[in-house]
């Protein structure tokens, strides 16, 4: 179903960023990334109280591929 979109002011996209507007059939990334973060690193806000007393990230990954990119073009 169309959309009727108003002025969209686009600043910035990265290198393997989507950007789209309308109808759309399918989107495909053309790269993965994987972040490893302790507990607490992604909050956000105004007067957050973490507290941590012991913290430890396991970055072991025993799976050679998480997310499969192909190339569908």
């Amino acid at each position: 179903m169309p959309a009727i979109v108003g002025a969209v002011k686009v600043i910035s996209i990265g290198a393997s960023s989507v950007f789209n507007i309308g109808d759309v059939f399918m989107i495909t990334p053309t790269s993965t990334a994987k972040t490893f973060s302790g507990a607490g690193s992604f909050n956000t806000g105004d007067g957050l109280r973490v507290i941590n007393n012991q913290s430890a990230t396991n970055t072991q990954d025993s799976d050679v591929v998480d997310q499969p990119v192909v190339d569908l073009a």
